[in-house]
């Protein structure tokens, strides 16, 4: 009797971990998406807007800094990636709702589209009056964000803004292909081939300014910049025009800004961040000094051969040893390097010798960066030690280098050629600039489903917060105490980690749940 019923027990437990295993179904997984979806769109939005972190009861909120009521923001994980990972849901469910809520996204970009066709980091729908005085309180106070410390009612084509807001308008206007989005997709086109430089290069932020001269260092806002990926990101957007749109008047503006890392090119072999108009390696924020980056070249040097892949130039070839061997002649001797960061974040360009950079004070206001050679206490919020992936780059270089000129450019959309791929260029290429390919297992698909709460959040601990705004700071110490801090003193309204059991609702959160939930639905089918 007691095997028996020992056998029972051991059957119906087989029996339930059968039917557990195969308990995740399309069904629940699409129920899920919309339920946090629903909440996103109806209770956190702003006029179909986001930033990035929400207290629960919506009475702080923050994109890279704490943001006002009315404002959302653009950059990632903001309003233009909440965008992009609607249309996402949208292909791979055909449910209109993810459709709906892309327009919404849209119509908030397009609102905050400047007179001249780009955008700033953030959108402000109480308008100039608020954002001025956003600036001068909040913006002025983040010691470490200087770029939020003056206001110059312009564009940035910084941390990817008004590239990738233009790419989320083209995905828009190639979707249904409603002429809806065309005036706003092309004022960002026509913006964006405005402010490339006849050399190729872009500035940060156009139209040109330069009126923030901080702490002797001149506004470097109109340099010709490769920080952030401002000179690469909008090639990639007029080359993916090019992909769908399929005008010729594209051509002539890629092909100079991929002429430009050739021009820029130090004699060394390396790149800086910035350059002035007259091709000078150049500083940006005060503790961005004039240098070389191993990072830089070594990124620079890897889009030498994308172009070469999509041109069939050999100058592009041509000019990545140098970038190699001066990678190879700057990496710190091994008693120096930080794990896998070999390399110091910055080389002086006179002496190629590494410049660490260091802060003093409390607060914005009386606090300051310096220079010096020592690689200790170096910064928390910028590091001073750089990985590179000099490997890599050899290993393409060789690749590149060992097969026929046909075979490398073969993929190249730029050279001429019939259209070969099923569909048309519309519906074909890739215009995500967000690549999350990977398939979660099924538990981590329960884990996603589990942690929405009853009202249809996933919060999430550990989030970026900041002090809030209390007024300048007074504090005139030179204390070394928050030399590799995120932030300085209570003035300091730079964001940093909070390590309390404080939860938020978070976009970043979302958008990684939504697409693990996406790529397990695409891996089943």
């Amino acid at each position: 009797m007691k095997r028996t019923k020992l056998l029972l027990l051991i059957a119906t437990t087989l029996l339930v971990t059968k039917i557990d295993a195969q308990e995740i179904t399309p069904n629940e997984i699409n129920e899920t998406m919309l339920k946090a979806t629903h909440y996103m769109v109806d209770k956190v939005s702003t006029n179909g807007g986001y930033v990035w972190n929400y207290l629960p009861d919506f009475s702080r909120r923050w994109g890279e800094m704490e943001a006002y009521p009315t404002m959302i923001w653009l950059q990632h994980p903001g309003t233009i990636s909440m965008g992009h990972l609607f249309l996402e849901a949208y292909n791979a469910t055909n449910d209109e709702y993810y459709y709906q809520a892309a327009e919404k996204a849209a119509a908030a970009v397009i609102w905050g589209q400047s007179n001249e066709g780009g955008w700033n980091y953030m959108v402000d729908f109480a308008g100039d009056r608020s954002m001025k005085q956003w600036y001068a309180t909040i913006g002025k106070n983040g010691w470490r964000l200087e770029e939020f410390q003056h206001y110059y009612g312009n564009s940035t084509f910084d941390d990817d803004i008004t590239s990738d807001a233009a790419r989320f308008l083209l995905r828009m206007y190639l979707e249904k292909l409603d002429p809806k989005f065309k005036p706003a997709l092309e004022k960002a086109i026509n913006f964006i081939l405005k402010s490339q430089y006849a050399e190729g290069g872009w500035p940060q932020r156009y139209p040109l300014r330069s009126d923030f001269n901080k702490q002797g260092h001149p506004d470097y806002t109109s340099f010709y910049t490769f920080n952030d990926d401002v000179t690469w990101e909008n090639v990639h957007f007029l080359i993916q025009c090019y992909e769908t749109l399929g005008e010729e008047r594209f051509l002539d503006p890629i092909r100079r800004g991929m002429d430009f890392y050739l021009f820029s090119q130090d004699g060394c072999g390396a790149w800086g961040q910035q350059l002035t108009l007259d091709m000078k390696t150049a500083g940006a924020r005060t503790y961005e000094p004039a240098s070389l980056l191993p990072s830089t070249t070594c990124d620079n040097a890897m889009l030498l051969l994308k172009f070469y892949q999509l041109t069939g130039d050999t100058r592009y070839l041509a000019r990545v040893p140098a970038a190699i061997k001066w990678l190879e002649s700057v990496q710190l001797p091994p008693e120096k390097q930080d794990g896998e960061r070999k390399y110091p974040m910055f080389i002086d360009p006179k002496t190629q010798k590494p410049i660490y950079v260091h802060r003093k004070g409390s607060n914005v206001q009386y606090g300051s960066y310096y220079l010096d050679e020592d690689d200790t206490h170096l910064l928390g919020h910028y590091g001073g030690k750089s990985r590179v992936q000099l490997q890599e780059l050899k290993d393409e270089y060789a690749r590149l280098n060992s097969i026929p000129l046909a075979k490398a450019t073969k993929d190249s959309p730029l050279l001429p050629g019939k259209f070969v791929h099923e569909g048309t260029p519309q519906s074909y290429y890739d215009l995500n600039r967000i690549n999350f390919e990977f398939a979660p297992s099924e538990d981590r698909v329960r884990e996603i489903i589990a942690a929405l709460d009853d009202q249809n959040r996933w919060l999430t601990k550990n989030a970026m917060t900041s002090h809030p705004y209390i007024g300048d700071g007074t504090s005139k110490e030179q204390t070394t105490e928050f030399g590799s801090t995120f932030v300085g003193d209570e003035t300091d309204t730079s964001p940093y980690q909070d390590t309390t059991d404080q939860e938020y609702i978070s976009t970043s959160t979302y958008i990684r749940n939504m697409y693990l939930l996406l790529n397990y639905l695409k891996n089943e089918k």
